[in-house]
């Protein structure tokens, strides 16, 4: 009986050897950028041997490649304007305020970290959890800010908890 991993080897690598270079055109063109096409078809690639995806019955491989390479570049995208949003932030501080680069990457990493962790959530529910957490605010202020009542925003916070609990529970398992 063959081995079912050697197969599957076997199938990534000539899903690899016969899409690799489609895909990284496919994404330069999209992403006018040859560096980061490159990286993110590596980075599809990775994804696909961490799903442990059984890439010999797919029936459309492009296809399915595509959707892992925009997710990927969402989540480029994403990562990308967060640290704009901070740097243009740090732009408003005097530089003798500015924290060490070691600083301001350990602080990029958590904001990417906490985006992660919030990213599913609706946009209200997002909202109540970020007010509540980092500005401190009644549940009384968050549902008079978004037009809710404060038993909506228990719900919300309820919901967001969840689901924080939920990616942290992932992350130790992964």
């Amino acid at each position: 009986m063959p081995d079912v991993d050697l197969i599957q080897a076997g199938s990534l690598s000539g899903l690899y050897r016969e899409h690799h270079s489609w895909l990284q055109n496919w994404l330069r063109s999209r992403l006018g950028n040859v560096m980061d096409a490159e990286d993110v078809a590596q980075d599809t690639f990775v994804r696909v041997i961490r799903s442990r995806q059984d890439v010999a019955s797919l029936r459309k491989p492009r296809g399915f490649l595509v959707t892992v390479a925009r997710g990927l570049t969402i989540g480029l995208f994403r990562r990308r304007s967060l640290e704009q949003q901070y740097l243009d932030a740090l732009a408003h501080l005097p530089k003798p305020e500015w924290p060490s680069e070691e600083e301001q990457a350990l602080v990029l990493e958590t904001l990417l970290e906490f985006d992660a962790m919030l990213d599913g959530l609706g946009h209200k529910i997002r909202q109540a959890f970020i007010y509540a957490q980092f500005e401190g605010l009644t549940y009384v202020q968050i549902a008079a800010i978004l037009g809710v009542s404060d038993r909506t925003v228990k719900n919300y916070m309820a919901k967001a908890l969840a689901h924080c609990c939920l990616y942290r529970r992932q992350l130790a398992g992964a």
